[in-house]
């Protein structure tokens, strides 16, 4: 069992219910997923992730494009429901993600935090993006990525996440070392419990999107 699996598993058999304005859930609170590049390979090549459609939604992000026929385009669907733009979502922030990059792979340097923060609480949003903050640090001229997410769907989006992650670590120039994530509060929706049962007997569900 790998440890975003374990994660699952633990939600399940250790989660509280709580109920919101999208249906019940199972959650944790305050979790941690420490990855090195080992644990990164297991989950991804035994764990389906949409890779295509996830890295053309990342370039978009990066670009800052804020119409939701864009991302309808490259067969993502599922930010349908916030209408014709995103409004303070992740491309709003992801859009200073390549400078930042760029002064990373410049000066490299062990000494600073390089932080790119996600989801201004004064503005207007449609969708406030879920990742809070990406942290990029120089350990010993190998990288050392930390994220925290406010909220994780675990079953959905926490997978993606993680792609998307990994993606970003591979534009630094060094060696990953790690990425960890610490997630606020981590769940699965009560109508996909029965679909990650089935997801961590080995066989291949199809989950519910929660919006």
């Amino acid at each position: 069992m790998n440890k975003y699996h374990k994660t699952l598993d633990s939600i399940l058999r250790n989660g509280k219910i709580q109920k919101n304005k999208k249906g019940s859930i199972k959650y944790l609170l305050n979790q941690r997923l420490h990855l090195k590049p080992l644990d990164l390979l297991n989950i991804l090549e035994g764990h389906q992730v949409p890779r295509n459609k996830l890295k053309g939604e990342l370039k978009l992000f990066m670009g800052g494009e804020r119409q939701t026929e864009a991302y309808r385009d490259i067969g993502v669907e599922w930010w349908n429901y916030c209408g014709s733009i995103l409004v303070n979502s992740y491309p709003t922030y992801f859009e200073k993600l390549p400078p930042l990059i760029a002064k990373i792979n410049k000066e490299k340097r062990p000494s600073k935090n390089y932080v790119l923060f996600l989801g201004s609480t004064d503005a207007e949003s449609n969708q406030q993006p879920c990742l809070s903050l990406i942290q990029f640090q120089v350990d010993m001229g190998k990288l050392v990525l930390s994220a925290y997410q406010r909220s994780s769907d675990a079953s959905l989006g926490l997978p993606a996440d993680i792609y998307h992650l990994y993606l970003i670590s591979r534009k630094i120039d060094l060696p990953l070392k790690s990425i960890t994530l610490t997630l606020g509060n981590v769940h699965i929706y009560e109508n996909n419990i029965e679909a990650t049962q089935q997801l961590l007997a080995g066989e291949r569900p199809k989950f519910s999107l929660n919006v």
